[in-house]
C-alpha cells in the first residue's frame, strides 16, 4: 500500500466519521418537535429518521456537485495538497459539530464543514482558492445567501402555518385536533427525515469526490460512483440513530413550548424549503431552517419565545464558518509543518484525542431518551416528578410514559396522557 493510497483512506474514514457526526447532530431538525409532543417515542422517530435519512440520500447528488466543484478551485491544487485540504477541512468540521453538541446548541454541520474547508483552503492557496463568486455559482451565492435566507423564510412559513391551523381548528374538540395531528407529525417528521438525507448524506459526498480526485482515482467530471452514496448513507443513518439527544432537547423544549399543530406546521415548511434547496443544489443548512421554523411555530401561536437560547443559538450560528474555518486552517498548518503521512497521521491522532476528551465531558450531565423532553429551570431543576397514572385499559403511565419503559418515552399518537407536575 503506498503512502498517499493510506491518506485517501484516512481522508475518507474521517470523511464517514463526519458524515455520522452530521447525522446524530442533526436528527433534532427532523424529531425534536414530535419527541416534544409525544407524537413518537424517542427510539422510535430516531429509527425512523435513520431509515429515511438512507434513503434519501440516493434521491439526488446535485448538493454533493455542489459541494466537490464549487468551493476549491481545482485548477489550483491536486494531489497529495488537495487531499490534506480536504482532511484538514474535515476536521475542523467535526471538532465544531462535537463542541456545539456538548453545548446543546443546534449549529449548522453543513456551515462546520465549509468553513473547515474554506479555512483550510486559505491557509494552503489563498484568498484565490476559494471560489467566492462565479456567476450563480461560489460560496457567496451558494452558501452565504442560503444561509442568511433560509431561516428567515422558514420563520414566516411556519408562523403563517401555524395561525392558519389554530384559525381553522378554533372550534374544534382539543382531544380530537392533538390526536390528528399527532398523526400528522409523523408524516410530516419523515419527510423532513427523507429531505435531510438528500440535502446533507450528499455534502460529504462532494468531499470523497474531491478526495478521489485528489487522488487521481476520479477526473473532476466523472460521476459519483455508487459505493461513495451508499457509504454516506450508512454513515448518517448510523449516526441519527444515536440521538443527538442534547441538541433534540433544546429544538424541542428549549426554545418554544410546542403541541401537535405547531410541529406539523414546523416539519412541513422545514420539509418543503429543505427539499427545494436540494432540487436546486443548495447546501442549505437544515439546522437554521428547522430552527426558524420552530421560531415561526411560537410567533404564529403568540407563544412564549425563549430569546435567550435563540439568541445563544445565533451567536453559533454566526462563529461556525470563522470558528470551522481557523480549526481547518490550524490542521492544514500542523499536517504541513509535518509533513506527509506523519502529518497526517498527528492530526487525526489529535481528532481522536479531543473527541475523547468532549464525550468524557459530555458524561458528567448526561441527556438521554429519560430527560430529553425536560428543560434545566423548569420545576424542579427542569425534572418532572414521576407520578403515575392508569389509563383506561389498565395501562399504567408515568407522566405519559408507559410504566416500565426505560427511555421515559412519551405516549403514541391517539393514546391520551396525563402528567403531574409537583
Amino acid at each position: 500500500m503506498t503512502v498517499e493510497l493510506l491518506v485517501l483512506l484516512i481522508v475518507i474514514v474521517t470523511a464517514l466519521a463526519f458524515d455520522f457526526t452530521n447525522g446524530f447532530h442533526d436528527t433534532a431538525n427532523a424529531m425534536a418537535t414530535s419527541i416534544a409532543t409525544g407524537a413518537l417515542r424517542p427510539r422510535v422517530a430516531v429509527a425512523l429518521s435513520a431509515v429515511l435519512n438512507l434513503v434519501g440520500a440516493f434521491l439526488s447528488v446535485a448538493v454533493a456537485a455542489t459541494v466537490a466543484k464549487g468551493i476549491v478551485r481545482l485548477d489550483a491544487v491536486q494531489g497529495h495538497d488537495l487531499l490534506i485540504i480536504v482532511f484538514a477541512g474535515l476536521v475542523g468540521g467535526i471538532l465544531w459539530n462535537l463542541l456545539t453538541w456538548l453545548f446543546g446548541l443546534p449549529s449548522s454541520s453543513s456551515h462546520a464543514l465549509f468553513g473547515g474547508l474554506i479555512g483550510a483552503t486559505l491557509a494552503a492557496l489563498g484568498w484565490s482558492g476559494v471560489i467566492w463568486a462565479a456567476g450563480s455559482d461560489g460560496v457567496l451565492t451558494k452558501i452565504i445567501l442560503p444561509a442568511v435566507l433560509a431561516p428567515i423564510v422558514a420563520a414566516l412559513v411556519s408562523a403563517l402555518g401555524t395561525w392558519l391551523v389554530y384559525r381553522i381548528t378554533k372550534k374544534s374538540d382539543p382531544a380530537k385536533v392533538e390526536t390528528g395531528f399527532r398523526w400528522g407529525q409523523i408524516g410530516s417528521a419523515s419527510l423532513v427525515s427523507l429531505a435531510h438525507g438528500t440535502n446533507d448524506a450528499q455534502k460529504t459526498m462532494g468531499v470523497i469526490f474531491l478526495a478521489l480526485v485528489a487522488h487521481g482515482t476520479l477526473t473532476k467530471n466523472a460521476d459519483m460512483p455508487i459505493w461513495v452514496m451508499a457509504a454516506c448513507a450508512v454513515a448518517i443513518a448510523a449516526g441519527t440513530y444515536l440521538g443527538g439527544w442534547r441538541i433534540i432537547r433544546t429544538l424541542g423544549k428549549g426554545l418554544v413550548e410546542i403541541e401537535s399543530p405547531q410541529g406539523l406546521a414546523a416539519e412541513t415548511a422545514s420539509a418543503a424549503i429543505i427539499l427545494s434547496s436540494a432540487h436546486f443544489g443548495l447546501p442549505l443548512s437544515t439546522t437554521q431552517t428547522a430552527t426558524g421554523s420552530i421560531l415561526g411555530t411560537g410567533l404564529g401561536k403568540g407563544a412564549e419565545v425563549r430569546w435567550g437560547v435563540m439568541g445563544r443559538m445565533v451567536v453559533a450560528w454566526l462563529l461556525t464558518l470563522p470558528l470551522a474555518g481557523l480549526a481547518g486552517a490550524a490542521c492544514w498548518a500542523i499536517a504541513h509543518f509535518i509533513g506527509g503521512l506523519p502529518g497526517v497521521l498527528v492530526v487525526f491522532a489529535i481528532l481522536l484525542g479531543l473527541s475523547g476528551l468532549m464525550y468524557v465531558r459530555s458524561r458528567r450531565d448526561p441527556v438521554d431518551t429519560g430527560n430529553v423532553n425536560e428543560w434545566p429551570g423548569d420545576s424542579q431543576g427542569g425534572r418532572v416528578a414521576p407520578v403515575e397514572v392508569v389509563e383506561p385499559g389498565g395501562a399504567a403511565r408515568v407522566n405519559g410514559a408507559e410504566s416500565g419503559t426505560p427511555d421515559g418515552a412519551a405516549a403514541e399518537p391517539g393514546k391520551s396522557t396525563r402528567s403531574a407536575q409537583v
